[in-house]
């Protein structure tokens, strides 16, 4: 019973807290799923090896390093319309959809002797990889113990260190989710110049309160003349 509780705990340790980010497209394009998880940027293969070869097997203590969601990750996001509506019932409920924002916090700090001859290499290998992917249009799937969210886009990673021993050794990720993909976006916009080039009714317009009234007292008077 124990091992198996340990064997869920490591799996669980290695989804979300090891490798939560999953970069997708952009420098990932040419790897084969076209996906790769942020630990093999972290110097998770070595991990994976140095645990083969010393231990024979995987286990949490060759991945020194952990993400953690941040307190404020939002997975609903809302804002009341403020414009103008025509009917004070509808404008009651109208609200509009926002982009979500995720922050990870990755802890990495130096657990032997070895660890600060790589660490400016690897810390720099890892943000010029991000850059790249970025600036090629790579996205981001985050994996969350309660969500798992797609086609996210990075905005910033900062160093939130306060005070210890060692300096840099806490980052802040912050990701956005925008409101719609480039493929849905895509999609929709076909949608639209399809109707558009057909001649098809967008939608069917309709008096609502007090105008309906007015509207139908206009209507019968126009079929009267």
């Amino acid at each position: 019973m124990g091992a198996q509780s340990d064997f869920f705990r490591d799996a669980y340790d290695l989804t979300f807290q090891v490798s939560p980010i999953i970069l997708t497209g952009g420098i990932a394009s040419g790897i084969v799923g076209g996906m790769l998880p942020i630990s093999l940027l972290l110097g998770g293969l070595a991990g994976l090896v140095q645990g083969a070869i010393s231990n024979g097997g995987i286990t949490m203590r060759d991945f020194p390093w952990r993400f953690l969601v941040q307190p404020g990750t939002q997975v609903v996001s809302q804002s009341i319309g403020e414009y103008p509506f025509a009917n004070r019932h509808v404008a009651a409920n109208a609200t509009i959809e926002q982009p979500l924002n995720i922050s990870y916090k990755l802890i990495n700090p130096v657990n032997d002797a070895g660890g600060y001859l790589t660490k400016l290499p690897l810390f720099t290998s890892l943000q010029s990889s991000l850059v790249a992917h970025n600036n090629s249009g790579g996205t981001y799937t985050l994996i969350m113990p309660s969500l798992i969210l797609q086609n996210c886009v990075m905005l910033d990673m900062v160093d939130a260190t306060a005070g210890g021993a060692q300096a840099q050794i806490q980052w802040v990720m912050n990701f956005r989710k925008p409101l719609i993909s480039v493929n849905a976006g895509q999609q929709a916009f076909n949608g639209l110049m399809n109707i558009l080039d057909q001649g098809q009714q967008t939608a069917t317009g309709a008096w609502s309160g007090i105008a309906s009234s007015i509207g139908s007292q206009v209507s019968n008077l126009v079929n009267a003349l």
